[in-house]
């Protein structure tokens, strides 16, 4: 299986990059994983709605285009629906078991994602009600997919 991480934007601060870094590579015995980068635009100090739409509907074309096809898209939006860590595992055995060779996370910018990208997506996932910054939750979601799989080999997890 390959897990295909599309974000918009660049992580900046070194101690998330660290640890994203860490993470692919405890995932590597159990899955491939790809992050695609894209790129955000630049947003003016206050934005109209119209300015908002604008931007979520550029960044939203790239992230369609960065999708792989035959891919199972997730979309991480606020909005979605909330799952454990088991449930996720469960998801991504189930995917497995089905066939699903990729599996494809879409993490938006800070206006979030375009109605465009989460039409698109199989399912929307909520990592928590609270607000992370699109970098973190690189990282969230990454610790997550490898919590994921040390459940589904039956191994302990405990770092």
């Amino acid at each position: 299986m390959q897990i295909h991480i599309i974000a918009v934007g660049r992580v900046k601060e070194s101690y998330l990059a660290d640890g994203i870094a860490e993470y692919e590579k405890r995932l590597r015995p159990y899955v491939k994983i790809q992050i695609t980068e894209i790129v955000n635009e630049r947003q003016p100090p206050h934005l109209t709605q119209t300015q908002q739409a604008q931007i979520l509907k550029k960044e939203g074309s790239r992230i369609i285009k960065a999708i792989p096809s035959l891919s199972y898209t997730i979309a991480l939006d606020i909005n979605g629906k909330k799952k454990s860590t088991e449930e996720l595992a469960a998801l991504l055995n189930k995917q497995e078991i089905g066939g699903t060779n990729r599996i494809s996370f879409i993490i938006g910018g800070d206006l979030g994602l375009s109605n465009d990208v989460l039409g698109q997506c199989n399912e929307r996932l909520s990592l928590s009600p609270m607000t992370f910054t699109h970098q973190m939750v690189r990282l969230i979601l990454l610790e997550q997919i490898y919590r994921s799989f040390r459940i589904l080999r039956g191994e302990p997890y405990h770092k």
